[in-house]
């Protein structure tokens, strides 16, 4: 049986979203319907609606960041039950066969379905994905606010669970939306923390969050910072900074990571690189298995996204709103 979907669309780049209907086909027997309760905004939906990244396509249903309840499942799904709190990230499906896959590595298969690209999103009444890309939400967990938790939650956990250890010195550049997260998943990692901001209210509010030292940029890049110091710089913004300078912070065997979209070339020279055996990396969102360990974690220490909540029919307010950069930290729309 079909189901009719009542959404918030772009119909054209940048343009306000407007009320769309859309009709779901039969449920294939990996699918699962879901009716959404809660969808955060990511900037990503606004780089879509807007066609930053110039593979939009339009009508656009963005929202991929979606708490929901399961509605209905098709015949080969065994894991999620009619019933069950659900979350939906940036990916909606897997080939489940490529090498990638297989590996558990599947949020790199190069063929998976995203939530927004190519098919209808969560600013609507009802999404739909395949099971493998949906996890139901562990007892602790607040449904209101763990939308978050599924894009830029799991964008800065999937770095931290596999490049630092425990008693790891960790610098956060950006205290955002990604940021932000990133500070309380270090701090119950046990690492100590150096947030990297410019804003003196940020400052106070990293502190609060678990932070341990807060520096301004410039003083990262000039050293006042520390020099040798740091066994992973955690970049969440989409700036050009002064990486050749960042690189000499670091310890030996130290990484600086992105996960910030930054648009221009990084210029890093070789020789702090092979001196200390440094490296820089990047990463998407991660693993089915990383976003589960992810939720178990927060679940355990009681870590959630500081959300600002629309009525999903205020959605181009909530959108103006996370374009305005005022929003502390993630935007959320409630049904």
């Amino acid at each position: 049986m079909s189901q009719r979907v009542n959404a918030y669309a772009a119909m054209q780049a940048g343009e306000p979203l407007v009320p769309f209907e859309y009709e779901l086909p039969a449920l294939g027997s990996d699918d699962v319907d879901i009716e959404v309760l809660h969808c955060g905004i990511c900037h990503s939906d606004l780089s879509m609606i807007n066609n930053d990244w110039g593979f939009s396509a339009y009508p656009l249903v963005a929202g991929h960041e979606v708490i929901g309840r399961v509605k209905a499942v098709g015949d080969h799904v065994n894991h999620i039950q009619v019933g069950d709190h659900v979350g939906l990230g940036w990916q909606a499906g897997y080939c489940m066969d490529c090498g990638q896959c297989m590996s558990g590595h599947h949020n790199t298969c190069p063929t998976a379905e995203m939530t927004i690209v190519g098919r209808h999103g969560g600013f609507a009444d009802h999404v739909r994905a395949k099971a493998a890309a949906l996890f139901v939400l562990p007892q602790g967990i607040d449904v209101a606010t763990a939308g978050p938790l599924l894009c830029g939650g799991i964008t800065v956990f999937a770095p931290i669970a596999e490049h630092v250890s425990p008693t790891d010195q960790v610098a956060v550049i950006g205290i955002g939306g990604l940021g932000h997260l990133a500070i309380k998943f270090l701090n119950k990692w046990g690492c100590e923390v150096t947030a990297v901001t410019r804003s003196e209210d940020k400052a106070e509010e990293a502190k609060k969050m678990g932070a341990h030292h807060v520096v301004t940029p410039q003083a990262l890049e000039s050293g006042e910072a520390g020099l040798g110091r740091f066994n992973m710089v955690l970049s969440t913004v989409n700036v050009a900074m002064n990486w050749a300078a960042i690189l000499e912070t670091l310890a030996p065997r130290g990484r600086i990571h992105s996960v910030g979209a930054v648009d221009v070339p990084l210029e890093i020279p070789i020789f702090p690189l092979i001196m200390g055996e440094r490296s820089i990396g990047a990463s998407p969102v991660g693993s089915p298995n990383a976003i589960n360990t992810m939720l178990q974690f927060a679940a355990r220490h009681h870590i959630t996204p500081d959300t600002e909540h629309f009525p999903m029919d205020s959605i181009n307010e909530a959108l103006a709103h996370l374009k305005s950069g005022k929003a502390r930290y993630r935007v959320v729309l409630d049904r």
